[in-house]
């Protein structure tokens, strides 16, 4: 072997240790690492013959010999391959793709010398994750203790959640959402790292009522609604639903028809109607249109989740409403009625409403007649139908109207019993005397009833003959008794008039007689006014002195309390008036004498007076007695007097 051969040979063993070293050890400087196998290897010893320096190897012509690529070519291959190494910054977001993963690692190659490795639950939004898919990775650190880089998917959701929510927000994208737990009103949503809120209503298009069965499930979701200030986001998977259910709708609408049988589930149920779900679109069947009965509530007739034959009433195409209806399948009731019913005949039925103006009674399901309240008394004074009946009352009543072609029918209660009015003058002659009830006040009077069904008017003018009464109330009460004398009987109007003053004789005839002209009399001030002054007079009386009759003797006026002389200067007994004056009585000149046929005429005068107060006596029977004898009394001492003169 030469010498050259045996440099080569042992050079190549220096190599290949040199590559044994690099691979255990970081790379050195290629010139150290050849100085340093210099210094170790043997030094040969130097021939006798040889006196110039060894030659130093060439390593690159060894290179060369072996090396199938050109420089220009080996320079282009290290750049290449330097590009397919990606230039990875810590704390940054990068995409990477999988390219495998298990029950708990999910491996993401992100073009570094080496792939990262992330815990499989910060995957769990995506249960469909699979080998191939790209994800976002946050870059958390380059290289650990044990050379390994640490990445973070969660994080770099969080990073880039609220501008991916602000973007799937105005482009109404449909997100997936990992549910994590229930909360009061609805459920807390995954949504890139987010906790969103996804209420109950917005979870189905039907009510749920179990929120546990959604919790740990991955679903679509819709973002409805962002709060910019506070982060708060609110999803809903209900409006994918509606979406879906929306093109139904459209479809299934424009196959309806007015009349048509289609068969439903009882969706939900409320005061005022049942929902009814025909299969992607929902009709409404109102209370009325349940039974052709009444109901109180729908839960009478359905149920829950029951399924049902409705008819389409009607649909607005617009509006996606659909009218439906249960009780059209059947026929009416009105249609089967006893065709021998007429008016006049005796039905029996139950109150099912009532109101102010009367009552409704259901002669059988779905067949009503109304009683008026003016047909459930002969009374005429106004009541509500509530002092008659209550609801759920078993009553009988006569037929007054009946019409089968509008379905309506109209009843009376009082026609069971006689009309009071039938030969009410026989009953209730002119000038009998009753007892009646005050049932109503007028400005103008008192109405009563007499029996029920016979009402009648007392005037206030016949209410008194002697005291003025100002309004009815002064003088009785509603539900008191009150004696009555028949004045006037209208059959026709169904009204008597009637009288309570004309129970005692008129005490202004016997009044005429004693409070004449030019008597004087002793009376008391009872009240002072600004025209004159009322003074009460015997009898129970009361006469009126105007302001220049007020003067005393004294020159001062009378006031209150005074007992003093009144002299009658005028006696109206149409007008139930005396005026007095008291200053003619100390102003009057001196009697002159009475001539003998002045004296007979009063003497007649007042045998007259005396005879008409027996007679009245004798005749009245309620009338004040006490003040008629007292009366007769003064009288018969005048004619004694009158006399012995």
């Amino acid at each position: 072997m030469s010498e050259n051969e045996k440099k080569a040979q042992e050079a190549t063993e220096n190599k290949e240790v040199t590559v044994e070293q690099n691979e255990a050890a970081p790379v050195e400087n290629t010139e150290a690492v050849a100085e340093k196998k210099a210094e170790e290897a043997p030094v040969a010893e130097p021939k006798e013959t040889k006196t110039n320096e060894p030659e130093e190897f060439d390593w690159d012509a060894l290179s060369n010999k072996k090396d199938i690529y050109s420089a220009d070519e080996r320079a282009k291959l290290q750049d290449l391959y330097g590009k397919t190494l990606s230039s990875i910054t810590e704390h940054e977001v990068i995409e990477g793709t999988v390219v495998a993963l298990n029950s708990r690692e999910v491996v993401v190659n992100i073009g570094y010398k080496s792939d990262g490795v992330i815990p499989r639950n910060e995957f769990r939004y995506n249960p469909d994750l699979k080998v191939g898919d790209t994800v976002e990775i946050y870059v958390e650190n380059q290289e650990d203790a044990s050379g390994q880089m640490i990445l973070s998917h969660k994080k770099a959701r969080l990073l880039r959640a609220w501008d991916r929510i602000n973007e799937a927000y105005e482009k109404e994208e449909v997100i997936n959402g990992y549910v994590k737990s229930r909360t009061k009103g609805g459920l807390i949503v995954d949504v890139f790292g987010i906790e969103a809120f996804l209420p109950g209503s917005q979870i189905d298009v039907k009510p749920i009522r179990d929120y546990d069965v959604f919790v740990n499930k991955t679903m679509e979701f819709k973002v409805v609604k962002i709060n910019q200030e506070y982060k708060n986001v609110v999803v809903s998977h209900k409006a994918l639903i509606e979406d879906e259910l929306e093109a139904q709708k459209v479809e299934i609408i424009a196959k309806l028809e007015k009349g048509q049988v289609l068969e439903g589930t009882v969706k939900n149920i409320t005061s005022y109607g049942v929902f009814i779900d025909l299969g992607g679109v929902d009709g409404l069947i109102h209370i009325t249109d349940l039974s052709w009965g009444r109901i109180n509530h729908p839960e009478e007739v359905v149920q829950l989740d029951e399924k049902l034959k409705v008819v389409i009433l009607d649909f607005d195409e617009n509006k996606k409403r659909i009218a439906l209806g249960l009780k059209q399948l059947t026929p009416h009731p009105w249609d089967s009625l006893d065709a021998n019913l007429k008016i006049g005949d005796k039905v029996k039925g139950k109150v099912v409403v009532i109101a102010d103006y009367g009552a409704f009674i259901e002669i059988s399901p779905g067949v009503e007649g109304l009683i008026h309240v003016s047909e459930m008394s002969w009374s005429q004074h106004l009541r509500s139908a509530q002092d008659f009946l209550k609801v759920g009352d078993e009553v009988e009543a006569v037929i007054l109207t009946l019409d089968r072609e509008e379905r309506k029918m109209s009843l009376g209660m009082k026609q069971l019993i006689p009309d009071p009015w039938k030969d009410i003058r026989d009953r209730y002659p002119v000038g009998s005397k009753h007892t009646a009830v005050v049932r109503n006040f007028t400005n103008f009077g008192i109405f009563v009833e007499i029996e029920e069904g016979v009402d009648g008017l007392i005037h206030i003018s016949d209410l008194s003959w002697s005291k003025k009464i100002k309004h009815p109330a002064e003088f009785t009460k509603i539900g008191e008794k009150i004696d009555v004398v028949v004045l006037d009987v209208d059959e026709e109007n169904r009204r008597l008039s009637l009288g309570h003053k004309q129970l005692e004789e008129n005490p202004w005839d016997v009044f005429e007689t004693v409070f004449t002209l030019g008597s004087i009399h002793e009376g008391t001030v009872i009240n002072v006014i600004d025209k004159g002054a009322i003074v009460a007079l015997p009898y129970g009386v009361e006469g009126f002195v105007p302001n220049r009759h007020m003067k005393k003797q004294d020159g001062t006026n009378i006031k209150l309390d005074d007992k003093l002389n009144f002299k009658v200067i005028e006696f109206s007994k149409d007008n139930k008036k005396i005026v007095l004056s008291h200053t003619e009585t100390w102003q009057e000149p001196e009697k002159k004498e009475v001539k003998p046929k002045a004296k007979a005429s009063e003497n007649r005068s007042t045998k007259r007076s005396v005879k008409k107060v027996n007679d009245n006596i004798e005749k009245t029977t309620l009338g004040d007695l006490d003040v008629l004898a007292n009366l007769k009394s003064d009288l018969e001492k005048k004619e004694k007097e009158d006399k012995k003169k």
